[in-house]
């Protein structure tokens, strides 16, 4: 949930790493912090609470140099955020380390070291980490072997970084559930969380497995599995964009984010459509066997994930004729679940790190599913390598916390595997697949369509300004569209937002409804408009104030406590990818008013790395 940077090298580390975390600070921006061995072979430490320019400053107030250092950016777990708790962590004056994740055993670690001498400065597990690694280099050759021994102690997730001012020429390094990756230069090597710290000084990588503990010098780089054998991992060319991480002409990250929706849809769509088709051998080898054997998907996802899959249930059963279950991954790994007869296996994950739903993969793989295939963003991450088939979103990288094209690639992916599936196991016709097919391809032109609203809900959100609560309704499968769009309202405006099936209204939430709540309706014209018509009454009746997001032939009138955004129609099987954009134009302009933070909201982290 943190971001990690290091660097071994012959020049001045000190502005790599610092870049390394302003590009990491979507991962973690309670405080950050720095420790750098100097020329003198002193060991030099500054760490700042709140984000990364408080560091920033410091380090311009009194510069550190020299050629080995960590960094770090915290997302807070163990500990409130403060400066105390704020890594590298040290033991004595000879070890930092820095690291990710949460370590499950580490109150009676601490009471051991405590026994053995050891005082503890903070609040945090990670203090643990680093005074065990230096109780056991007393009885090891070298800084490696003692990780190897302290690694085979913790349990739970980590990705850490250690070095010893003693022997500046290398670091040290351990994962166990938690990403790590190292950068590959010439005469200098590094190491980070997330690729995209280190874009600017190498586009060569190499990801670390479950297990593994590796040793970094300037000129090599040598890694350990779990057993202790060493390996060899495959070296990977980057092709992110380099300039990923600069918001351009956008004032956020998350507002470019939702602009580039065209070009990421058109990017998921590259090369799996003909003019009439979706090309099945596209989304991976051996997916045209298993895809016309597949019986029942189970879909595992979190947050906007899960939304996604919520939404892609009904068009796997409705199109495909394929029973689909979706399920939140930290709950579907802690109940005992039975598997059906040739059942897909589907992990939905932006990072294709979140930690519950890598979890959920490993159990599943070994209670006999047919097949595992993840959609994923990020082309290294553990879930596409761990996973039979990946289909790959490509929707650049996303860097605002409220996850934004994320979802609606995936959503576009998930229609192109449905047809697929409907294809290979003859449930769609001919006919049926050009319409989907056709569709798809208007699709970043109506996204364009949705975009030009902006200045219309720039102006709608003023209404939101000082409410506390807000309703969103949906039906069918514009209900987990309402999911996303509550979650999104939250998430960056910090009102309490929630989604109903409009259905559901009578049975409670009817309730809450009064002239101060806001009910957001998603209303296109499909078989459901008149039952949704009802559910509106049922809200105008009892004096709710009503926004409704409603497709032009619907039939709806603006009248008092009721206003009509009225949007152009679109087919009916992308128009739960169309109404997503609008409701993400709401919660960004709500959030502006309100000056929350938007793309870095609080008590929240990109990548979830941590159960």
């Amino acid at each position: 949930m943190c971001g990690i940077v290091g660097a071994v090298a012959q020049r001045d580390v000190s502005d790599i790493l610092l870049e390394g975390l302003k590009r990491l600070e979507y991962r973690g921006y309670d405080s950050a912090g720095v420790a750098i061995v100097n020329s003198d072979n002193e060991l030099i430490r500054l760490r700042r609470l709140g984000k990364v320019n408080a560091l920033s400053e410091g380090l311009s107030a009194a510069p550190i140099a020299g050629g080995t250092g960590i960094a770090h950016t915290r997302w807070a777990t163990h500990g409130e955020p403060s400066e105390i708790n704020a890594h590298p962590h040290m033991s004595g004056n000879d070890i930092a380390i820095v690291h990710n994740g949460i370590i499950e055993n580490y109150e009676s670690l601490r009471d051991t070291l405590r026994n053995r001498g050891y005082q503890f400065t903070s609040q945090t597990d990670t203090e643990v980490i680093g005074h065990l690694l230096e109780w056991e280099l007393r009885q090891s050759e070298n800084l490696q072997e003692a990780l190897q021994k302290t690694a085979q102690q913790l349990q739970g997730a980590y990705g850490t970084v250690a070095m010893d001012r003693r022997d500046p020429s290398r670091l040290v390094v351990a994962r166990s559930g938690s990403p790590l990756v190292i950068g590959l230069g010439i005469g200098e090597n590094f190491i980070a969380s997330d690729q995209l710290a280190l874009l600017n000084v190498t586009r060569r990588f190499m990801f670390l497995e479950e297990g593994d503990v590796a040793e970094i010098t300037r000129h090599s780089v040598t890694v350990f599995d779990i057993n202790g054998d060493q390996v060899s991992r495959e070296i990977h060319e980057s092709q992110i964009e380099h300039d990923a991480g600069d918001k351009g002409k956008y004032r956020h990250f998350m507002q470019k984010e939702i602009f580039e929706q065209p070009s990421a849809l058109t990017n998921v769509m590259e090369g799996r459509l003909s003019k009439n088709s979706v090309l099945v051998e596209s989304i991976g080898t051996g997916a045209k066997e298993i895809l016309s054997k597949v019986e029942h998907i189970q879909i595992i996802a979190c947050g906007t994930s899960y939304n996604s899959g919520m939404t892609a249930r009904y068009w796997f059963e409705a199109l495909a004729g394929v029973s689909c279950d979706v399920e939140i991954a930290s709950e579907f790994r802690y109940r005992e679940f039975v598997v059906r007869p040739n059942s897909l296996l589907l992990t939905l994950s932006q990072s294709g790190e979140t930690a519950d739903t890598l979890a959920a993969l490993r159990l599943a793989k070994q209670k006999g599913y047919m097949s595992a295939m993840t959609i994923c963003n990020v082309s290294g991450s553990s879930l596409v390598r761990e996973s039979d088939l990946a289909f790959m979103t490509r929707a650049g990288t996303e860097i605002g916390v409220a996850s934004t094209k994320a979802f609606t690639t995936q959503l576009a992916a998930m229609l192109m595997l449905v047809t697929a599936i409907g294809k290979e196991q003859g449930k769609i016709n001919r006919q049926q697949e050009e319409n989907i097919v056709k569709a798809l391809h208007s699709l970043p032109s109506d996204i364009s369509k949705a975009l030009t609203f902006d200045s219309e809900i720039e102006q709608l959100a003023i209404d939101f300004a000082d409410k506390q609560h807000t309703l969103f309704l949906g039906r069918g499968e514009y209900y987990p569209i309402a999911m996303e769009a509550s979650l999104k309202l939250k998430e960056i405006s910090y009102i309490h937002a929630e989604a109903y099936a409009a259905g559901e209204l009578k049975h409670g939430p009817l309730a809450l409804v009064d002239a101060d709540m806001p009910v957001v309706v998603i209303a296109p014209s499909n078989d459901l408009l008149e039952k949704l018509k009802s559910n509106v009454e049922e809200v105008r009746a009892r004096g709710g104030l009503l926004y409704v997001f409603a497709d032009e032939n619907s039939g709806f009138e603006a009248c008092d406590g009721m206003k009509i955004i009225s949007l152009p129609h679109v087919d009916d099987i992308i128009a739960p990818i169309f109404y997503t954009i609008p409701m993400q134009l709401l919660s960004y302009h709500v959030a502006l008013i309100k000056g929350t933070d938007v793309d870095q909201p609080r008590n929240l982290a990109k990548a979830v790395t941590v159960e």
